[in-house]
């Protein structure tokens, strides 16, 4: 082995073992060059338009396509995962449509905050040791973290497009320090999905165009997170009582596990985030959203858009008690709201209420998309 091998080998054991004093779960390197298939993939991806409104995908597609077109004088990518593993099944929340389901990676802390200060005090020790140039990542810069993490040995990437690990399943965030260093690379991990298609069959909407592709104008959690506009009618009562991101296709998977004690206590449900009621966020205002999701991924979508998601839920519900909470909103700053408290009043309310709350309310709206609600057709509205 050469001295320079020797030293990146070395480097290697010390970015191990800091990583896992401070409880990151997974650790792979990868040597970093041009992949051609995957900025065709990319390509394609836009081309179908599939990014949906997110269209700061687009918009950096040329140093998305790349780590290099990043930082061409890169040589190495650290990649770290930190397991959020819930105790149970995350479906579980969908049995009970009076409480909201709230994707797992969102009832804890805002997992860039979590993960941003590991990674950074670990890239501070790591260039001190080995006089090389350092850049940080985690969900903040146009780079593609789950293709690096798969070729730096930490999973593979699904026909669900997640990530998945062997030992962490799907439950990995994912950082990254790239850097000037040649370090040596990890193995990458083969596919082992084979011929199943769980989590391409168990999707409400149908966001998978094929085995490793995703429509993201299709999922429910662009729909529920991403999404600025009204969400269509067509998915709305498959959203069912979700009402931030999805975790359906992630759940399915027959190489998921469940957290351990360690783990839970790592990544913990706030019990503000944890499948809360339905009425106790339709009464939600600005100042109050903002109190009760401070410090979460929930806070960055803000509060139009999550009481817009919980008006879907309501409708699904069945719950006719939550129609006192619904008619307030039809008078709300937001049109996202306005619409779907018109949506799921008349999801829950019986003909006669419908009349008079149509009566009440219908004259004052001037946004055409939202007036429209009052006349969508009966078999929209199931």
């Amino acid at each position: 082995m050469s001295e320079a091998q020797n030293s990146g080998s070395a480097l290697g054991g010390m970015i191990r073992a800091e990583a896992a004093k401070l409880g990151l779960d997974a650790v792979g390197i990868a040597r970093l060059a041009d992949d051609a298939e995957l900025t065709a993939r990319l390509a394609h991806f836009l081309s179908e338009n599939r990014h949906g409104d997110m269209d700061w995908m687009e918009t950096h597609a040329d140093r998305r396509a790349g780590p290099l077109r990043l930082w061409p004088d890169a040589k190495s990518a650290i990649i770290f995962g930190q397991s959020y593993a819930p105790p149970a099944n995350p479906l579980d929340a969908l049995r009970d449509r009076s409480n909201a389901a709230i994707s797992v990676y969102a009832k804890g802390r805002d997992y860039h905050d979590v993960l941003k200060k590991k990674i950074k005090s670990l890239a501070r020790s790591f260039s001190e040791r080995s006089g090389a140039e350092v850049k940080v990542f985690v969900d903040t810069a146009p780079l593609m973290e789950k293709p690096l993490a798969a070729k730096a040995g930490l999973g593979w990437q699904g026909k669900h497009t997640i990530l998945v690990s062997r030992e962490h399943g799907n439950w990995l965030f994912l950082g990254a320090i790239l850097t000037t260093a040649e370090l040596e690379p990890d193995a990458g991990t083969e596919d082992h999905c084979g011929s199943c298609r769980r989590c391409l069959d168990v999707c409400p909407t149908n966001a998978f165009p094929a085995p490793y592709q995703l429509d993201a104008r299709r999922c429910i959690a662009y729909l529920t997170i991403e999404h600025k506009g009204h969400i269509a009618p067509e998915f709305r009562g498959p959203i069912g009582n979700r009402v931030f991101g999805c975790d359906d296709c992630a759940a399915v998977c027959p190489w998921n596990k469940f957290a351990s004690a360690a783990t839970e206590i790592r990544y913990a449900a706030r019990p503000e985030t944890d499948n809360p009621p339905l009425a106790e966020l339709l009464a939600l205002d600005d100042a109050a959203f903002r109190l009760r999701f401070a410090g979460t991924p929930i806070k960055r979508t803000g509060r139009d858009r999550v009481v817009r998601n919980t008006l879907i839920a309501s409708g699904n519900s069945g719950d006719r008690s939550l129609l006192p909470l619904i008619e307030p909103l039809m008078e709300d700053n937001s049109a996202l709201v306005r619409a779907m408290a018109i949506w799921a009043s008349r999801r829950l309310a019986s003909d006669a209420e419908i009349d008079a709350l149509r009566k009440r309310y219908e004259a004052r709206e001037h946004d055409a998309e939202v007036a429209a609600e009052w006349n969508l057709p009966i078999e929209e509205l199931r």
